[in-house]
């Protein structure tokens, strides 16, 4: 029978003398030690005088991070006390809100055969982990600390759920890791996974990410397929609230050739998708980053006056997105295309000032006119905000030390008022 806990004895957490694997460790009031560390805020403790009560300190927020900050310049000798009283119960640690950060630790400066030995612990359960908010971060540090073999076999676990992962809120940092840090003939299932769903993982909030990984960290042979896939979808994507941002990456790292395929893609509709909330983004990069023959045949559409009169520009600079598109031309422009801009913008200044979003434009041009009146025609860095819309973060790296539970954040789809 459990004894009262308003006695002075207290069941401990933490394991046995004899390191045997408990069915909770950490469960349960806290033991003496633990309680009296926490307490106790003059004593110098050291990684001895918590011995036996290794997995219990694991499991405390306030443990965690005492043995964290000890590991990290611990002696071979101390670093062995740890991980023998651990090990036995390193896969519910794997899995615990405090104690995952402490198998993290051992992967970052544990010995290579401490290493070895956790990844082995894991092997047959690199899915679960992988789905799981705690698990899935030590499988991302072990992916970054053993040995190409053992990358190898723990990342093969995953064929079969690749997409299952990818769109999992923890499963995708796993996927990530993996093209990020494992040889390409070691994941080449994962690249045949995507075949036939390169739209459906663009415009998903975590395949999204997967897909720009992939692009960044994969050889021409085996993403120009994807990429030919890709394209094939792009007017739609530039309007997805997440494939927006994979079209972005394409044209700040692609080749010439796709960057100029989107580019076409564009064409003609400029003043449709620069009003956009999401395309407006990729016009943008298509002004900033577009090979110059295809960013010229834009800025034409976009300044070209019609028998009418009327023009995209004046449409775009009055407009909550486009005005963007037109603040990042003025940055990219040479000086004789900028006074011939300008020259348009000043005709509405008095109109332009009646809108919301037209200060910010506003503001540019009066500094470029007033460089120019100070040193001729001098060329100014940009320094105007961007409309840009940040990739969904979801990442599910430690941070220093630990936080308590960290929640996935999903994609911010908001944009910046002016």
């Amino acid at each position: 029978m459990q004894p009262s806990m308003g006695g002075a004895q207290m069941i401990y957490r933490g394991t046995p003398k004899s390191t045997a694997a408990v069915d909770s460790p950490g469960a349960g009031p806290r033991s003496m030690v633990l309680e009296e560390f926490r307490n106790n805020k003059t004593r110098k403790y050291e990684l001895k005088d918590i011995c036996d009560h290794m997995v219990e300190f694991s499991c405390d927020q306030h443990g965690s991070r005492f043995i964290q900050q000890k590991l990290e310049t611990a002696s071979l000798e101390d670093k062995e006390l740890v991980f023998r009283e651990v090990m036995p119960n390193s896969r519910h640690l794997m899995t615990d809100v405090f104690g995952n950060y402490v198998i993290q630790k051992f992967f970052e400066h544990g010995s290579q055969a401490q290493k070895h030995t956790l990844a082995k612990q894991m092997q047959g359960h690199i899915l679960t982990l992988s789905l799981q908010m705690y698990g899935c971060r030590v499988v991302q540090k072990a992916l970054e600390h053993v040995q190409s073999e053992q990358q190898a076999s723990m990342v093969r676990e995953l064929d079969g759920h690749v997409l299952q992962c990818v769109k999992d809120q923890n499963g995708n940092h796993v996927i990530q890791k993996a093209i990020e840090r494992i040889p390409v003939e070691h994941i080449r299932f994962i690249i045949d996974s995507f075949h036939g769903q390169v739209y459906s993982l663009a415009t998903h909030p975590y395949g999204c990410r997967v897909i720009q990984r992939m692009f960044e960290h994969c050889d021409d042979t085996q993403t120009r397929p994807l990429l030919d896939e890709l394209h094939r979808f792009t007017t739609n994507l530039v309007q997805d609230q997440y494939g927006n941002y994979v079209i972005q990456h394409v044209m700040e790292r692609g080749k010439a050739v796709d960057r100029s395929l989107v580019c076409s893609r564009v064409r003609g509709h400029v003043l449709q998708l620069s009003k956009h909330k999401f395309a407006s983004n990729v016009v943008e990069k298509c002004i900033a980053y577009g090979e110059p023959k295809d960013r010229k045949v834009l800025i034409d559409e976009i300044t070209a006056v019609r028998r009418d009169g009327s023009s995209n520009l004046v449409y775009m600079m009055k407009d909550q997105y486009a005005n963007y598109v037109v603040q990042k031309m003025l940055d990219v422009v040479d000086d004789q295309q900028r006074d011939m801009i300008m020259s348009k913008i000043q005709a509405h200044m008095v109109a332009l000032r009646k809108f919301t979003y037209g200060k910010h434009l506003i503001s540019k041009v009066e500094k470029y006119m007033a460089m120019k009146e100070g040193d001729g025609n001098s060329h100014v860095v940009s320094s105007s905000p961007t409309q840009s819309l940040a990739a969904p973060d979801t990442s599910s790296e430690q941070q220093p030390v630990q936080v308590a539970a960290t929640s996935t954040a999903a994609a911010a789809t908001s944009k910046s008022s002016a």
